[in-house]
């Protein structure tokens, strides 16, 4: 409901600029409605006469210095609270027969202090993805903004040996959301190093934040990438340039290496990138691989483990005391 009502507001802002002919008190005009303003000022100044257009500009000037506030995103349900909290507050003064000025005044004074106790807005962390962690509210247009960063990632450039493993990471060093997260890994081919999205082709054995390549061989040269994704929505695309170096197998000759690239010239799936499935060492060297899912089959297996070891000292027990 609060979220609606601020919602709601803007409305009432716009027709708050074009009867009064100032700009956007900011987060008064937006987490206030023309209504909820006039109602108090009525209180304050009967319903109509000079006195009300007095009372009215006074409401506005006070709360002008909250013009350029700018909140984290996730706060603006709290705020709007608040300044529900402060309409009625400044209806009772009202009512009361207190004085408009001291009141807006006082109450522009408390609603700075309810801001400078909200979350801070989080910084952007450079140089590329849709940080929505780091969205922000701006009083000035009473709009949303997230960072103004490409969803591109720079290129990454590994030089692998043929023959041996090439790994990829698919990670990114700003806050994502902690559910429905996808991977999804493409390749362009060719030892093409480029961000150019139309030459790139899906890979659909590859799944995960960590991929890998095992052999490496000169057909995996070429430009890798993986798009992060919350709710089908892209957050970041990351590019991985594999160049393969080294020289053929001994005794391989220039002939047999143009007989096996017409044979093999189909690319296949199975040659390319592959999940990481890590073994017990790779897990125990690499702790950021202990999802939760390998967490639970670790302590499984320590738990059979256990029990085992537990059955076989009852067993011989069993047998060395039954023998006596």
């Amino acid at each position: 409901m609060a979220l609606l009502a601020s919602v709601s507001a803007v409305p009432y802002a716009l027709v708050a600029l074009t009867v009064f002919r100032v700009p956007a008190w900011a987060c008064l005009l937006c987490f206030t409605s023309y209504n909820e303003r006039l109602r108090v000022c009525q209180t304050f100044a009967g319903l109509e006469g000079p006195e009300l257009e007095k009372c009215e500009e006074a409401f506005l000037a006070a709360f002008k210095g909250l013009l350029d506030t700018e909140i984290n995103y996730d706060e603006r349900s709290h705020l709007h609270d608040a300044f529900t909290q402060m309409t009625h507050s400044l209806q009772e003064m009202a009512t009361a027969q207190g004085s408009f000025e001291v009141a807006f005044l006082d109450a522009a004074e408390k609603m700075r202090n309810v801001i400078t106790q909200l979350k801070e807005v989080k910084a952007c962390i450079p140089p590329c993805g849709l940080q929505e962690v780091a969205r922000r509210f701006r009083c000035r247009g009473c709009y949303s903004t997230v960072c103004d960063l490409p969803l591109d990632c720079p290129v990454q450039d590994f030089t692998v040996t043929r023959g041996d493993q090439a790994m990829f990471s698919c990670t990114v060093n700003f806050q994502l959301p902690k559910e429905e997260i996808t991977y999804s890994w493409k390749f362009a081919g060719g030892g093409l190093r480029t961000q150019d999205l139309s030459y790139f082709r899906e890979m659909p054995r590859a799944q995960g934040y960590l991929a890998r390549i095992r052999p490496v061989q000169p057909t995996h040269g070429g430009t890798f990438s993986c798009v992060i994704t919350h709710d089908q929505r892209p957050l970041a695309r990351l590019y991985f340039f594999l160049n393969v170096t080294g020289p053929p197998p001994r005794g391989e000759t220039e002939l047999q290496i143009s007989f096996r690239e017409v044979l093999h010239w189909a690319p296949r799936e199975a040659e390319m990138i592959e999940p990481w499935r890590p073994n017990l060492g790779e897990l125990l060297a690499r702790p950021e691989a202990l999802t939760p899912s390998n967490q639970c089959l670790l302590a499984a297996i320590a738990a059979l483990a256990s029990a085992s070891v537990t059955l076989l000292a009852w067993m011989f027990f069993r047998w060395y005391y039954s023998g006596n």
